[in-house]
């Protein structure tokens, strides 16, 4: 069998970043931990770890943050509700991910180095295919490479929570299905009128569906 991306993160998109870890952990029984600041980005961020290197990503507009205006990354200028507006994938191989997200879209696969602090003091390096400000939810998934870093940012979080599944809905699945192959990614799509991200999440309430 051919070796599968392995996800990454899932991006869940809100308007209030406190509101919505208050919400987060009531509906998971686990509270979110605070990230930090994507200052470049103009977005701030909290943590949800779901083992296996993966976690869920509360993110939201940093309003202190006078220097970045809209659009910003990740469609969070254009959320209708809280929900998932993008997932990331690992991969060591970014220029094949980039003419593949490129033929798909001319606008992605724009390749960034990235680096920030941590909560704690500590130091994350990243290389990344960086997600689009538009749409409010893009299926096809953004990509990052960890390789050259020291840590993880789910190395710090616990394992209360696990991924059972992550999936999504669009009213032509074959138009992503194609690209997310030659990505090497597996992800159910499901025929709906309505484009979006669906992660069941086994956590202390059960098995809950964000």
């Amino acid at each position: 069998m051919a070796h599968v991306n392995p996800i990454d993160h899932i991006v869940y998109a809100v308007s209030d970043l406190d509101l919505a870890c208050g919400q987060i952990e009531e509906l998971l029984g686990v509270k979110p931990i605070f990230g930090g600041y994507h200052q470049t980005q103009g977005t701030k961020n909290a943590l949800v770890g779901l083992g296996e290197g993966q976690y869920l990503e509360l993110i939201a507009i940093d309003e202190t943050n006078k220097d970045i205006t809209s659009p910003r990354w990740m469609g969070v200028d254009l959320l209708t509700k809280s929900q998932i507006t993008r997932w990331a994938i690992k991969s060591t191989d970014l220029n094949h991910d980039a003419a593949v997200l490129q033929q798909a879209n001319p606008e992605m696969g724009q390749r960034s180095g990235g680096s920030r602090k941590t909560a704690n003091g500590s130091l994350l390096a990243w290389d990344l295919l960086m997600p689009l400000a538009s749409p409010e939810v893009e299926i096809l998934p953004f990509i990052i490479d960890w390789s050259a870093a020291e840590s993880h940012p789910s190395d710090q979080l616990s394992i209360q929570c696990r991924l059972v599944e992550l999936y999504a809905t669009h009213p032509n699945p074959q138009l992503i299905e194609s690209t997310l192959e030659k990505l090497n990614v597996s992800l159910r799509i499901e025929p709906s009128e309505t484009i979006s991200i669906k992660a069941k999440i086994q956590c202390p309430n059960g098995i809950i569906e964000l």
